[in-house]
């Protein structure tokens, strides 16, 4: 499906290698997508995103002078409503990637990734689908969140979510997209979408990545939970 809207995807490319920098943008590039600026540094990738409003940024975890969680931090706190951050990391299980989630980065790429998975990454994260590789995203969740009173009290208990939507929730923090969601719940896809689009509505989150991460810290579900996956899955 061609996920395209309004021209082609635009991106910032931030990391502290130049070889990195090119070899992502000639992919890319390659794929039609448009590398809109390149940075070395987090103060430079803020300063890229002010000037080119980029779809995506490409975002090293770490790098000299500001890194990548402090660039996603102000780059979010900024407002920048139609950039989506994916942090590019050497480490799945790395406290800053989950830190990044956190403050509103939408996913996460290892820097040994293949051309077509890059693309597809920025492709999708473009038409609003997050949470790249569910399983090494639970399992980071997983490692790192803790169940957060303060959190929990705000949201009363996710109160202001219909049952529907608290089981919608629940299993997408599994991991589940919403293609089996759809199949579990035997609903329409875009009847899951509109209940994504509810939950991430009613509890102020930019993206199903922090929904996730929420439901851990509000105690909706527990770090060891069972996936409960039918088998063949494709993670």
């Amino acid at each position: 499906m061609d996920h395209h809207v309004n021209g082609p995807v635009r991106v910032v490319i931030a990391d502290d290698q130049a070889l990195v920098r090119s070899g992502f943008g000639m992919i890319l590039t390659a794929d039609g997508i448009e590398v809109a600026a390149e940075a070395a540094n987090g103060v430079e990738a803020i300063a890229a995103v002010r000037r080119t409003r980029p779809d995506v940024v490409l975002m090293d975890i770490r790098m000299p002078q500001m890194d990548g969680l402090e660039a996603t931090r102000q780059i979010m706190a900024e407002g920048a409503d139609e950039t989506r951050v994916l942090i590019l990391t050497t480490y799945d299980l790395d406290h800053y990637v989950y830190a990044a989630l956190t403050a509103g980065a939408s996913g996460f790429l290892l820097k040994d990734v293949t051309p077509e998975h890059l693309v597809a990454a920025v492709r999708l994260v473009r038409a609003g689908d997050a949470l790249l590789a569910p399983t090494i995203t639970r399992r980071l969740v997983e490692r790192f969140a803790r169940r957060d009173e303060v959190k929990a009290a705000i949201h009363r208990d996710l109160s202001e979510l219909t049952p529907r939507e608290l089981e919608v929730l629940r299993l997408l923090a599994t991991g589940l997209s919403n293609a089996e969601l759809a199949d579990r719940l035997s609903l329409s896809p875009t009847t899951v979408k509109t209940h994504v689009a509810r939950i991430l509505s009613k509890l102020g989150l930019r993206d199903r990545v922090q929904a996730v991460v929420l439901a851990y810290e509000t105690g909706l579900i527990a770090p060891g939970s069972p996936v409960d996956r039918p088998p063949g899955g494709p993670w």
